[in-house]
């Protein structure tokens, strides 16, 4: 390592990969398995839609000032329920502060209708778990609307393997050489994709019939544990058993 920090002129030192083989070639190294070996994470999800909604906060969307042409990165809030894998948010926002992500979850809530719990990270827009332990505005939400808060492991991104995926494909889709937006606003417009592209691609994880169909008004789940009817798209929009057109694959 110190040779590879400073290298005497002349002299090409190998990468610590090619000594780590050549090593291993000679037996002077045993490999240590890995801690968990890739087989053994068990691929879950909840039994029925609006169960559980998954979110998380994903950058890359580059914003350039038309006049002069400085770039800034806007981010992207982000949410996917857990059995249908159908885009619940996905809101750009200049700043992914504590207020953008709790306006992106309410208008989710206004629109589809409440699930009964939501995953997050331990990021601080969604928690105080790792600050002075108190109840942050998402927190507020969440149990005012009796929706229960989940929080992930520090450092397991399995655990929020789905919404993690629809970052893959929104990078893929969508802001990969993509060309730079003047705002918010012209990023959001041109996030229409989620409702067309992703949202009508089928789920490599889903089997059976999966006849079309789009019924008028959808049930939602009442906070104080009623139903109600509700116009617009709600539980049953989010069951992709019943709409081919609103779930995205998991693997391409």
């Amino acid at each position: 390592m110190e040779l590879l920090r400073k290298p005497p002129e002349g002299v090409v030192i190998p990468s610590t990969a090619t000594v780590n083989r050549i090593l291993v070639r000679h037996g002077l190294v045993h490999q240590r398995k890995r801690k968990r070996p890739r087989d053994s994470y068990v691929r879950w999800q909840r039994p029925a839609p609006m169960q559980l909604w998954q979110l998380d906060i994903v950058g890359g969307v580059m914003l350039v000032d038309p006049v002069t042409g400085v770039l800034r990165e806007a981010k992207v809030v982000t949410g996917v329920d857990d059995h249908s894998r159908f885009c619940v948010i996905a809101s750009v926002v200049e700043r992914a502060t504590a207020r953008a992500v709790c306006l992106a979850l309410a208008a989710a809530l206004s629109r589809f209708g409440v699930p009964e719990e939501i995953l997050t990270d331990n990021g601080k827009q969604f928690t105080d778990r790792f600050g002075k332990g108190g109840e942050v505005l998402f927190d507020k939400i969440c149990r005012q609307n009796a929706i229960t808060h989940r929080l992930t492991q520090p450092a397991s991104p399995t655990t929020t393997g789905k919404i993690e995926r629809f970052h893959l494909t929104l990078r893929h889709d969508l802001l990969d050489g993509h060309q730079r937006f003047e705002s918010v606003e012209a990023a959001q417009a041109g996030g229409r994709w989620v409702r067309g592209a992703v949202q009508c691609r089928p789920s490599a994880s889903r089997v059976g019939p999966r006849p079309a169909g789009h019924p008028g008004g959808a049930v939602q789940r009442d906070p104080r544990g009623a139903s109600q009817a509700a116009a617009g798209l709600g539980a049953a929009d989010l069951d992709c058993r019943r709409h081919p057109c609103r779930w995205f694959s998991q693997r391409r």
